[in-house]
C-alpha cells in the first residue's frame, strides 16, 4: 500500500471517530447573528437603564420595576432570536455535512452544557430577588463560560477558548461591577461575533 493511501485511510478513521464522538455542524454564522443581537440588546438596554448618562452603576434605576421588566423582555427577546437562529443555521449545517442535527453526541452536548447554565439562571435570578444587581453581569459570564468548557468536550475544540475568554471577562467584571453592561456587550455581542466569523471561515466555508 502507498504512503498516500495510508494517509488518506488514517483521515478517513480520523473523521468517522470525531462524527461518532463529537458533533461538529456547529455554524459560525450563528454566533456571528447571537453577537449582532447581543449588541442590539445592549444598546437598547443601556437606553433603557442609563437613559442618555453617562454610563456608571445607577441601582435607582435597576430597582425600579418598570426597568426591570423591560430588561427582562430586552434579555427574553435576544435569548429567544438567538436560539432560533443558531438552531436553524445549525440544522443547515448538518444536513450540508450529511449529519443528523439530533444524535447522541449532540444529546451529550446539550445536557453538559444545560447544568452550568441552569445552575448559573438560578444563581442570577437568586441575586435579582436579593436586590444584588450589580454581578449579575459577571455572573452570567461565567456560567456560560463554564457551559462552553463543558460542551467543548463533545464539540470542536475552539469553544473550549471562548469558555475561558467569558470567564475571563466575568471576573474582570465582578471586579467592576458598575460597568457591568459594557464586560456584557463584550462577552455576549463582540467575542461571539470573533468567534463566529473564525469558525465560519475555518470549518463552514
Amino acid at each position: 500500500m502507498q504512503e498516500k493511501d495510508i494517509y488518506s485511510e488514517l483521515s478517513s478513521i480520523r473523521n468517522l471517530m470525531e462524527r461518532s464522538t463529537k458533533f461538529i455542524s456547529l455554524s459560525g454564522l450563528s454566533g456571528i447573528m447571537a453577537g449582532v443581537y447581543a449588541l442590539i440588546g445592549a444598546f437598547l438596554g443601556y437606553k433603557t437603564v442609563y437613559r442618555g448618562y453617562n454610563i456608571s452603576y445607577r441601582s435607582s434605576y435597576v430597582n425600579e420595576p418598570e426597568i426591570l421588566w423591560q430588561l427582562s423582555l430586552i434579555a427574553a427577546l435576544v435569548l429567544v432570536l438567538s436560539l432560533v437562529t443558531g438552531i436553524w443555521l445549525t440544522i443547515r449545517q448538518a444536513r450540508k455535512k450529511g449529519e443528523k442535527f439530533w444524535n447522541p453526541v449532540s444529546k451529550r452536548l446539550l445536557v453538559n452544557m444545560a447544568i452550568p447554565l441552569v445552575t448559573g439562571g438560578f444563581f442570577i435570578l437568586i441575586l435579582i430577588l436579593r436586590g444584588d444587581y450589580g454581578i449579575v453581569a459577571s455572573a452570567s459570564l461565567i456560567f456560560y463560560g463554564l457551559a462552553l468548557i463543558a460542551g467543548s468536550h463533545y464539540t470542536l475544540s475552539d469553544v473550549k477558548w471562548l469558555g475561558f475568554s467569558e470567564i475571563i471577562l466575568g471576573l474582570i467584571a465582578a471586579l467592576l461591577p458598575g460597568y457591568g453592561i459594557i464586560f456584557w456587550t463584550i462577552g455576549f455581542g463582540i467575542l461571539h461575533i470573533l468567534y463566529g466569523s473564525i469558525m465560519h471561515f475555518k470549518y463552514n466555508q
